[in-house]
């Protein structure tokens, strides 16, 4: 009978993923060898940037039925594997160096209309470092978020709706964390710059394409059920807590699906992540993962046993015990980032 939860689960054991990156490093050393970016990935960005205000440009003149039609049909394919981008470059995935994955950042932000990519890649990088604790994860809901959405259908749909102004309050939360910096007025610069461009050239209806597409790219469609699919409990335990989805979407999502390979081997591009798999297909393929994204949407909406109070916190995280006088440089002694 499942669970209807009405707090968080609490675990005292360490996130399952530094054990098992240390136990595959030491039977599949061959994995070392897909550590490792791909510049090819600002190509892929490049053309899905353009197709965007290709499309942008044909709707602009057409009913609103064309417009919000080719948001939710096409455009939020398109932004939410530029939001893959944009987690790629957070991982320094696409260039060596620093610089080359902001700027591709930047460029793959541009469709999202709303400055992303800066605020993200600074809460991201805690999340992989403190997995489940409530005040350095970001990606964790709010206690009060949790009670407020609820179990009903309504609750759930329109937090998912309202999904990217959760993300942009939840890394308040988060301690040792400055929200705004050069980079980040940089970011919002840049990126109000292209939102003006695109409404002076091209008009409303092109620019509302562009908000309409990253909305239902993150919100209430299929792929929003990517948030789901990662961490929160719906079908598996909480010893396993992080879940990958192995549907044929991910050819258009840069692979994002393969979570429980990403999150043990971070260093991973994209494009060699199934590479990981194919590793360890023992392993990855017996853990409880996700077949279709459809489905997955419908559960969380309709499953009454199903919240937002399914997932994992804890206190400790490894080598590093989280208390109130946790140090901020002590995430990077935490981090995963470098195996």
């Amino acid at each position: 009978m499942p669970i209807s939860r009405t707090e968080f689960v609490r675990s005292s054991n360490p996130e399952p993923h530094r054990a098992r990156t240390k136990r595959l490093l030491r039977e599949r050393p061959e994995i070392r060898k897909l550590i490792g970016h791909d510049p090819r990935t600002l190509i892929w960005t490049l053309a899905i940037v353009v197709l965007q205000v290709a499309i942008a440009w044909l709707v602009a003149e057409r009913s609103w039925w064309w417009v919000f039609g080719a948001a939710y049909l096409v455009g939020a394919f398109a932004n939410h594997a530029l939001f893959v981008v944009i987690h790629e470059c957070t991982h320094k995935l696409v260039f060596r160096r620093k610089i080359g994955n902001t700027l591709t950042g930047f460029l793959a932000n541009l469709p999202l209309t709303f400055p992303s990519y800066i605020g993200f890649a600074k809460y991201h990088i805690k999340h992989h470092a403190f997995q489940g604790i409530y005040e350095l994860d970001a990606d964790l809901p709010y206690e009060w978020e949790a009670r407020l959405v609820g179990r009903s259908v309504l609750g759930k749909a329109l937090w998912l709706v309202l999904f990217p102004f959760v993300e942009f309050l939840r890394p308040m939360r988060v301690e040792g964390m400055r929200l705004i910096d050069g980079w980040t007025l940089i970011n919002a610069a840049v990126q109000f710059s292209f939102d003006g461009a695109i409404l002076l050239v091209l008009g409303p209806k092109a620019l509302i394409y562009l908000v309409a597409s990253f909305f239902f790219s993150i919100g209430l469609h299929p792929l929003g059920a990517r948030w789901i699919q990662r961490h929160y409990l719906v079908g598996g335990t909480s010893e396993q807590e992080t879940f990958s989805y192995y549907g044929k979407l991910n050819a258009l999502a840069f692979n994002v699906g393969y979570h429980n390979e990403h999150h043990d081997f971070p260093s991973v591009a994209w494009s060699r992540l199934p590479r990981v798999y194919a590793a360890a297909p023992e392993l990855y393929g017996n853990l409880f993962y996700h077949t279709s994204w459809t489905r997955l949407l419908f559960r969380f909406l309709t499953d009454r046993s199903v919240s937002l109070h399914d997932r994992v916190v804890r206190r400790d995280r490894g080598k590093v015990a989280y208390n109130d006088e946790v140090k901020p440089d002590q995430e990077a002694a935490a981090s995963l980032g470098s195996l």
